[in-house]
């Protein structure tokens, strides 16, 4: 499980005085960057080999400026060329989001998916976790 801490900015929240609902999945994009890395590592956009083919968010908690927020992100399954992200945010202790994405290894010229190279297959492996276990 890759884990990151973010330090919310006052322009990160909405007029109720809480992180606006519109961050957190810019946020969950941020931490996606380190699964990109293993198929991408220096994030080049010409050498890109993901789509995102789905992505839900559950919020359930509030989330607030001035405080840090751990943002946890793992691997809960992996297909032949697709896998799921499950990622998290935690403040004071508490879950505040989860959402999971949908990523497919994708041959942009040939415009089809490829399967998941075995390096890759095994670099993922090492960032697998249960589902419910990024929320705990």
């Amino acid at each position: 499980m890759f884990t990151q801490t973010l330090t919310p900015t006052f322009s990160d929240t909405d007029a109720l005085g809480h992180i606006n609902n519109t961050r957190i999945p810019v946020w969950f994009e941020l931490g996606r960057n380190d699964v990109c890395r293993l198929f991408t590592p220096d994030l080049d956009p010409r050498h890109w080999v993901l789509i995102l083919a789905r992505m839900e968010i559950e919020y359930r908690a509030e989330l607030f400026f001035n405080a840090p927020i751990e943002m946890r992100t793992g691997i809960s399954r992996i297909g032949t060329s697709s896998f799921t992200v499950e990622q998290t945010l935690h403040q004071h202790g508490r879950l505040g989001a989860e959402g999971r994405t949908v990523m497919i290894h994708f041959d942009h010229a040939a415009k089809q998916a490829r399967p998941i190279p075995d390096a890759i297959r095994e670099a993922l492996e090492g960032h697998r976790i249960a589902a419910a276990e990024a929320a705990t």
